[in-house]
């Protein structure tokens, strides 16, 4: 029989780590590195076990699943063992005329015992690349991994008990009742990858104790189209970057296209080629693309496609099977801009093409949107490459590519505004997790009367001069000049 979880439970589990915490297990580099490597030895002695649960929970292809989930994890795995050192490194700090004679560093302090909370859609990836950077950073840390991918939930929590320390590194396994229970523990991060209306819920629970979020949600992506883009080369990478990662199901999925009306015949019939050669004509069977999660994602979306002035929109594709969890790519024209598809984030195989009068007009459509977690555009003129960087605000930008800035471990990977707070990825995951605490030495050496009372007018002007760094007025002061 299955225990279950209580709130007594949550509450031993929380105060158990705090006391390794505070017993120093997690500070040191040896038990960081240590517990980095045994991340890495369950990537490589567990892969086939890994496709296989991710095959269970989303159909996704071998390739899918050892690439962008296990692959991307040695990557981040590797970075962090190899930087760590350098991470956990004090910065100096320049001091001024202030404070001399003096030192100055910034040192790179654990958080404590954090709470990973992640996703199902890439419930390897979004699970474990935070808690490199919790680990990496000497934090004690929970992670709690999405009950909608119960395969790959199973597998994480015993894979990480086999392989980690337990007096510091746990797995919750559970559903809305689990998380509840943790979230009314006080932690001292709380990191959440999934939904946007989960984010404020995870908020709410986080002001109670006034704890540090990073949250990574979503948003609706736009990819914006030039007519003088490689049009080939371009339909191939969006198909790749939405139907050929976890079928449209990722938070930095192309969620719509916009481009001119002259143009778009041109994308439609580019896109349809490059499905019908990626998928065959029959993609409802191909194994090469992800099935929807369950069944309640599965009448979402069909929900969308179902609104009236929407389901008339189809151009290619539409074709569902709820048995099997499968919709096809599906490519609409022209939906109404206030419709389901065009005001809540699709996360799915469904991906309409807005067109415009003009290219200009993207600009006041991404703007008038909320910001999303990336920005697509695929051009090759320079100045509309550098103004769309300049004047477009998304977690991130990719010009003329989709979703690769992910693997680049020396950019952050966050949201801003409604897609998110916070980054990490590479030395960023490292700092989400840590503390950068002011470490200012000063000798007895060199102790000044002037900041003390009683107070006159030179001491007024020479700690004025001093503060201000006025190397000139310094010396009028001292020489008494006035």
């Amino acid at each position: 029989m299955v225990k279950v979880f209580q709130a007594a439970d949550a509450t031993d589990l929380v105060t158990e780590l705090r006391r390794s915490f505070d017993d120093g297990v997690t500070r040191g580099y040896e038990w960081r590195v240590t517990q980095l490597k045994k991340l890495l030895l369950i990537c490589d002695n567990h892969e086939p076990e890994i496709v296989s649960a991710l095959h269970d929970d989303l159909g996704k292809p071998e390739l899918e699943s050892s690439v962008y989930e296990v692959a991307l994890l040695r990557n981040s795995i590797n970075l962090a063992v190899k930087q760590l050192k350098d991470w956990m490194a004090p910065d100096k700090a320049k001091t001024s005329l202030t404070t001399f004679p003096a030192s100055a560093e910034i040192v790179y302090e654990p958080l404590g015992v954090v709470l990973v909370i992640s996703a199902w859609n890439y419930p390897f990836l979004l699970s474990i690349d935070p808690v490199i950077g919790a680990i990496s950073a000497g934090n004690a840390v929970v992670l709690k991994p999405s009950e909608l991918a119960p395969a790959s939930s199973s597998l994480l929590a015993k894979l990480l008990e086999q392989y980690l320390d337990s007096s510091a590194v746990r797995v919750v396994e559970g559903a809305v009742t689990e998380t509840t229970l943790l979230l009314e523990q006080k932690w001292d991060k709380i990191f959440y990858t999934g939904s946007s209306r989960i984010g404020r819920i995870i908020m709410m629970a986080a002001a109670k104790h006034l704890t540090p979020v990073v949250l990574e949600l979503g948003g609706k992506s736009p990819v914006v189209i030039d007519s003088d883009t490689n049009l080939k080369i371009t339909a191939k990478r969006i198909i790749a970057g939405k139907w050929g990662c976890n079928n449209g199901q990722a938070c930095i999925s192309p969620d719509y296209i916009l481009t001119t009306k002259e143009f778009s015949p041109k994308v439609i019939d580019a896109l349809k080629q490059e499905l019908e050669a990626f998928y065959g004509k029959n993609p409802m069977e191909s194994k090469d693309m992800s099935r929807i999660v369950n069944s309640n994602h599965f009448d979402r979306l069909s929900k969308m496609l179902e609104e009236k002035e929407v389901s008339d929109k189809i151009v290619y594709g539409g074709q569902k099977n709820r048995d099997k969890l499968k919709i096809a790519p599906t490519i609409l024209v022209d939906v109404p801009l206030d419709s389901q598809i065009m005001s809540e984030e699709i996360f799915g195989p469904l991906l309409p093409i807005i067109t415009l009068n003009n290219l200009e007009e993207c600009f006041d459509v991404i703007r008038s949107r909320p910001k999303p977690l990336a920005a697509y555009l695929f051009t090759q003129n320079q100045k509309l490459k550098e103004r769309f960087a300049l004047t477009v605000s998304a977690g991130g930008i990719v010009v003329n590519d989709i979703a690769v800035h992910l693997a680049v471990p020396t950019l952050p990977f966050g949201g801003v505004g409604e897609s998110g707070m916070g980054s990490y990825h590479g030395k960023f995951s490292f700092d989400a997790f840590s503390h950068k605490k002011a470490v200012l030495y000063k000798s007895f050496i060199g102790d000044a009367a002037i900041r003390y009372p009683p107070y006159s007018t030179g001491k007024l002007r020479l700690l004025k001069a001093l503060v201000n760094s006025n190397i000139l007025e310094i010396f009028r002061v001292i020489l008494g000049l006035s």
